[in-house]
């Protein structure tokens, strides 16, 4: 996938959307499982609504066409990596296509929790083939910025023990037969997905956040990014004083 401007798409375009129209900000916020990207995105949204911002947000697997059918489908745990990889792009595709580009022709913020590149790399770390995976992608819009949470394997497990108190199937790689033991899957099987990540760095000008810093550090972080893509406000005389000067 080839560096593009914002909003303009890595290969094909959707057929009927003309980019010229699209005037919101689509921001990515990427990175690793439990490493706080929820948590961001919560806070960032009371952010931008408080500056007077319009947000929309949306994330992996809360499609209307797909969303349902990626939790039945991981309930029985027997999706085959092809299957999985194509079941999110479909996914991707659908809120792509009906959320968020109207959203962005309204103007609004579009944040997003995981984008393309966090299906490319579970693909990645399950062994298939890039140069597939990426052409697979091609429809995605590029983002104003991605910015990418970087943390340790070792704080991920202990946010995953503090916070839920127990590893998720999925989120340790267990359909990848590292052993038994879930904890040392998800050492292994994260590692895999960090090192994808890390090779989509440069190639896709992500920008690097050190997730882990505390959750108030991060933000102030995330703040400092995303505030130099938004407009400046305009700061206006009050009325009685445009009066007075008259």
């Amino acid at each position: 996938m080839l560096k593009r401007q914002p909003l303009q798409f890595y290969s094909e375009p959707l057929p009927g959307v003309d980019v010229s129209e699209l005037h919101g900000k689509l921001i990515v916020i990427e990175g690793p499982d439990a490493v706080g990207r929820s948590t961001q995105i919560a806070l960032l949204r009371q952010w931008l609504e408080q500056e007077g911002h319009a947000v929309f947000e949306t994330g992996m697997a809360r499609s209307a066409l797909a969303g349902k059918g990626i939790k039945m489908a991981k309930e029985g745990n027997t999706l085959g990596p092809i299957t999985m990889t194509l079941f999110y792009t479909t996914d991707f595709a659908d809120r792509l296509e009906n959320e968020i580009i109207p959203a962005l022709r309204a103007g609004f913020v579009v944040l997003i929790d995981r984008y393309i590149y966090s299906i490319m790399a579970r693909a990645i770390a399950r062994g298939e083939d890039r140069r597939w995976i990426e052409q697979v992608a091609g429809f995605a819009l590029t983002p104003h910025a991605v910015c990418y949470l970087r943390a340790d394997v070792q704080t991920l497990v202990s946010r995953v023990v503090l916070g839920r108190g127990a590893f998720d199937y999925w989120e340790s790689g267990m359909d990848l037969r590292f052993g038994p033991d879930m904890y040392e899957s998800f050492v292994q099987y994260q590692k895999r997905l960090i090192k994808a990540l890390e090779s989509m760095v440069e190639p896709h000008g992500f920008k690097v956040v050190d997730a882990n810093q505390p959750i108030d550090r991060v933000f102030r972080e995330l703040q400092r990014q995303i505030a130099r893509l938004m407009p400046r406000r305009v700061k206006r005389r009050p009325a009685a004083r445009k009066a007075k000067s008259a």
